[in-house]
């Protein structure tokens, strides 16, 4: 008898300690560091899969399965997935370059930085060992079994970007610094919250950007424009069997994409802020429906009754003739005769249709 009581305290006491368990974990997801590290590190992976899938058909498929134009839409698409699922929760930044240039703006506090870019750093280097896993017969196969990152069976370039030939390091320096700052100022127009055009539209948008980004810029440096794209991958082929060649390969043209994009991002921020952003006309906000503006006004006047069976809507004309407050631009009445089962319904929350701002 004792040891089926002890038993039932074991199971209790386990339940118990589950229970505390399941809660802490919860507790700390809800935390809003823990939640926007995971946001970018989904987002990342999401994009990081797509992009370097589209990479591994172009190289493993002989041009049967894959493309150029195929590696621009798979990064770009897979840039809009990404904006989708982390979007409301950390902006999808999926780039450090644009994380370290929304801190420099003052658009996010420094202290979220190592946090965006562990993320992202982290749902990267888990795409390429994923991309690793699915494609590697084809890759042993394409290779015959030796993994370099120069000549005619190369594959480290499914991976990391590097130099083409044509390219010198510095020439490739530059390039990227020119391509991240489009890349930056064409986001700051995007998710511009006093411009308009693009409300409700930008993960899609920012799509297209990076496929006419890689269709109009990228043979020369294979558009990086992003350290969370080309280091944590390149650590993996490392690792992976490719050696210490995916960092000296090009003139040791690793550090590029890592120096080059956030010195570009940040200028074409600047450059948006200097000639866009500080001339843009700062609008009034407005209300999505007029009806809900006249709702608004008539809401500042006193309520005739608290009774909740006799509510309806007083418009303007049943009011009597009102003089303008000196202190309010709404229009305060004079006198408000007796109306028999009517009152004022409160006026519906006054919305802004601008939405959050991401990348």
């Amino acid at each position: 008898m004792s040891q089926v009581i002890g038993q039932r305290r074991s199971t209790r006491s386990t339940r118990m300690n589950s229970s505390s368990v399941i809660t802490s974990v919860h507790t700390t997801l809800r935390r809003q560091m823990v939640q926007e590290f995971l946001a970018e590190c989904l987002s990342t992976y999401v994009m990081m899969v797509f992009g370097l899938g589209s990479v591994a058909h172009m190289v493993l498929g002989n041009k049967t399965f894959g493309s150029y134009l195929g590696v621009n839409l798979g990064f770009g698409f897979g840039v809009t997935m990404g904006v989708y699922i982390a979007g409301n929760i950390s902006g999808a930044h999926m780039n450090s370059a644009v994380t370290f240039t929304s801190c420099a703006l003052g658009r996010m506090p420094w202290k979220k930085f190592p946090v965006y870019v562990l993320g992202q750093f982290l749902g990267s280097f888990m795409a390429a060992a994923t991309i690793y896993g699915l494609f590697y017969p084809a890759i042993i196969h394409f290779s015959s079994g030796e993994l370099t990152v120069t000549g005619p069976t190369a594959t480290g370039g499914i991976f990391a970007t590097y130099l083409p030939d044509h390219m010198t390091l510095w020439r490739g320096f530059v390039d990227e610094v020119i391509v991240t700052g489009m890349l930056q100022l064409c986001l700051c127009a995007i998710t511009d919250k006093d411009n308009p055009e693009h409300q409700g539209t930008q993960p899609l948008v920012i799509g297209f950007l990076i496929v006419i980004i890689g269709v109009g810029l990228g043979m020369n440096s294979g558009y990086a424009i992003n350290p969370s794209r080309d280091l944590p991958p390149r650590f993996f082929t490392y690792l992976a069997g490719w050696g210490t060649q995916v960092f000296r390969a090009g003139d040791n043209w690793w550090w590029v994409p890592v120096v080059a994009p956030p010195l570009g991002a940040y200028l074409g921020g600047i450059v948006y802020l200097v000639f866009i952003g500080s001339s843009t006309s700062r609008k009034p906000k407005k209300l999505e429906d007029p009806a809900a503006y006249e709702d608004h006004r008539i809401s500042s006047l006193p309520k005739t009754s608290h009774d909740p069976s006799m509510m309806s809507s007083l418009t303007p004309a049943s009011v009597a003739p009102t003089t303008r407050s000196p202190v309010s631009s709404s229009f305060t009445p004079v006198s408000v005769p007796p109306i028999k089962r009517s009152s004022f319904q409160p006026a519906p929350p006054v919305r802004d249709s601008v939405n959050e701002e991401h990348f």
